[in-house]
């Protein structure tokens, strides 16, 4: 049970990071806002069967439950990261960082850049509390959350500075934002958030232990295994890993769009 729910996580998250670049690819292939605006409204479908996925899971065997609310999650939180990934929402400013900017400039540039896309990812944990009741022990809840706290954590990672900043998947509408990312030293940044992965993953793998019965053991099996990934992405910054490589093969080759700015050297 808990090494099947692991690898379904697995599977499900590779299946669905693959299907959104994939089509924000062929977005890219096709040339114009229209492309990426027809790409962006579905999410609007993605985002429904989510909701009413974790509506309907009342009722549900305890482990289908579980497998459920951990998809239905994805689902929510895949159709935010698509109106993202497309330009939809990201922020009003659509500008490459300022050269020589003042960290807090830098900073204050950066947020403005992507702070429309921040509101959404609230707008969508909220969504998610009202649909499970405030039960944060939902594994829709959870799910998102881990989610939600990654995320932070690598964005902050991004702006920072780490050694390995992979932008090959970057869509066009989003060019402008690799030039806010800092490639260099690791800062304070990194080990917090690695620290704080590493021990939400240990207290996930220390209630399986705990479980007496077979839908919490898949709950927190499948929590596990998001977390361990998202710490995987975070070791990715640093690790000389093609982790590109997993979703290469599936994808068309990108057609010739404007340059993507180079993060920034320290």
């Amino acid at each position: 049970m808990v090494w099947m729910a692991a690898l379904f996580a697995c599977f499900v998250w590779w299946f669905s990071t693959g299907a959104l670049l994939l089509i924000v690819r062929r977005a890219d292939r096709a040339g114009g806002a229209a492309a990426h605006t027809r790409a962006a409204w579905m999410a609007v479908p993605m985002a429904a069967a989510g909701a009413i996925g974790i509506a309907l899971l009342d009722g549900l065997p305890p482990v289908a439950a579980a497998y459920g609310g951990f998809v239905a999650a994805l689902a929510i939180w895949g159709a935010i990261e698509l109106t993202f990934l497309t330009g939809a929402v990201t922020g009003p400013n659509r500008k490459v960082c300022p050269a020589g900017a003042s960290p807090m400039g830098r900073l204050a540039a950066a947020w403005t850049a992507i702070y429309w896309h921040e509101l959404l990812i609230v707008a969508g944990l909220l969504l998610i509390v009202v649909l499970t009741n405030g039960d944060v022990t939902h594994v829709a809840t959870a799910t998102y959350l881990v989610l939600f706290l990654a995320r932070i954590c690598a964005k902050l990672n991004l702006f920072f500075g780490v050694p390995r900043i992979n932008v090959e998947f970057l869509p066009t509408p989003l060019a402008h934002i690799a030039s806010y990312f800092r490639q260099g030293p690791v800062t304070i940044a990194f080990p917090l958030a690695i620290s704080f992965l590493t021990f939400t993953t240990a207290c996930f793998i220390f209630q399986i232990a705990l479980a007496d019965t077979a839908g919490v053991a898949a709950t927190y099996s499948l929590l596990t295994a998001i977390a361990a990934l998202a710490l995987l992405e975070h070791w990715l910054m640093v690790l000389p890993l093609p982790d590109a490589a997993l979703w290469r093969w599936m994808l068309p080759k990108p057609t010739q769009g404007p340059p993507v700015p180079e993060a920034t050297e320290r």
